[in-house]
């Protein structure tokens, strides 16, 4: 399997120093790469491809010194990003999406390079012996130390230097992991994602939901009203965006760490785990306006819906299902998402479908055969049902 690791890195004030100057010329190149496409289409209508940029760095680091005394592999690296960016932009084009152009990064919008091979202007240095006591060599910066907090397996493939507010972190993507598959349980399971409660099981057990953007609302108002007060371009102002960003850091790591903890726990527990496929873009959707034909509008409900937006987004449902995939494959378990249409309105013991049959949030009373059961509970029963079918015809077939 492929996975990443992610390492907190502890490097000097010259190295900081140094690490913003790369960031800040791999930005430069960026731009300039996007600038030199938009031009070519606009004077001659013409596009220029990653192959033709790539040309041109011999030419750049020999005319400039400061791109000179970065690796030139990620410096491709950079151009493939750009290139990457426009086949996505043209990808939507070609659906009718919203295309998106390509946007110039400025100086908060660029904070990863990319390394493609390790050994390659940057090494991975670690002592099996004492793993906290980690290196990684950057071509212009040195031997930056790093708080290595686990053991890397595998082979390093790739290396990435990513800047977090203040923190920096190197990210290693390493082939050929070994999977650590658990002992079997023999336990099946659905799980049904809420809001009132993060998820709950088809057996009955619930995980809270910890509410952590809620939590911190309070300091992050005061944070963002006084970021608010500053004058744009102040130094006061730079000193109150790290603030805000602070906060919403940790609030993305608290996020973060309960995701991994509640997926650990399902992937020890049962064999087969059975989600929703939820697609959380399309669910965090503003409410459509609703015009009343005589040129003003109709209530929506868009200020509950803002509402119910935020609290899905605040849970991390997307985050979490991702996580537990990954948990999953390496623990050897096995993973289904059905259609989540109808699971929460369908009585789990005689499969009468109905919107009555919610009465509240977290009450379920069939409206046919008066089963009573927490609505969680007996929609995570469905949602285990319909995955046991689709993996039996599955294998049927």
């Amino acid at each position: 399997m492929r996975r990443s690791y992610k390492f907190l890195m502890r490097p000097t004030r010259h190295q900081v120093i140094a690490l913003t100057a790369c960031l800040d010329d791999h930005r430069n190149l960026y731009n300039a790469a996007l600038e030199e496409r938009r031009e070519a289409y606009r004077r001659a209508k013409t596009g220029i491809r990653y192959g033709d940029q790539s040309a041109q760095l011999k030419e750049i680091r020999a005319d400039d010194p400061d791109q000179a005394r970065w690796s030139f592999s990620s410096q491709q690296a950079t151009l493939r990003r750009l290139d990457k960016a426009f086949r996505a932009f043209f990808d939507r084009v070609k659906k009718g999406a919203a295309p998106g152009y390509p946007r110039f990064k400025g100086r908060g919008w660029f904070d990863t390079v990319e390394w493609p091979k390790d050994g390659d202007g940057c090494r991975w240095d670690s002592r099996p012996e004492h793993p906290a006591a980690a290196f990684v060599r950057l071509q212009g910066v040195g031997h930056v130390r790093v708080h290595q907090h686990r053991l890397v397996r595998g082979r390093v493939k790739t290396i990435s230097v990513k800047r977090e507010g203040h923190r920096w972190y190197v990210v290693l993507s390493c082939d050929d992991v070994s999977a650590e598959t658990l002992p079997a349980t023999a336990a099946v399971a659905g799980i049904d994602m809420g809001v009132a409660s993060f998820l709950t099981t088809s057996d009955g057990a619930q995980v809270g939901n910890p509410r952590h953007l809620a939590a911190s609302a309070d300091r992050l108002a005061v944070a963002q009203r006084n970021l608010a007060r500053k004058k744009r371009g102040s130094k006061r102002r730079r000193k109150a965006v790290a603030r805000v960003a602070v906060l919403h850091a940790k609030v993305r790591r608290q996020r973060l760490d309960g995701a991994h903890k509640a997926a650990l726990a399902l992937v020890r527990d049962y064999d087969v785990i059975v989600h929703e496929a939820l697609s959380v873009t399309a669910m965090t959707k503003r409410a459509a306006p609703k015009p009343d034909g005589e040129g003003g509008y109709l209530p929506n409900r868009a200020a509950a819906k803002a509402g119910l937006n935020k609290s899905i987004l605040d849970a991390g449902w997307g985050v979490f299902l991702t996580i537990l995939s990954h948990k999953a494959e390496s623990a050897g378990r096995e993973l289904i998402a059905v259609n989540p249409a109808n699971t929460s309105r369908t009585c789990a013991r005689c499969g009468h479908c109905a919107a009555e049959n919610r009465v509240t949030q977290a009450e379920f009373r069939c409206t046919a055969c008066r089963h009573e059961a927490h609505a969680d509970v007996n929609a995570a029963i469905n949602i285990l049902r319909a995955g046991l079918a689709l993996r039996d015809a599955a294998q049927a077939a």
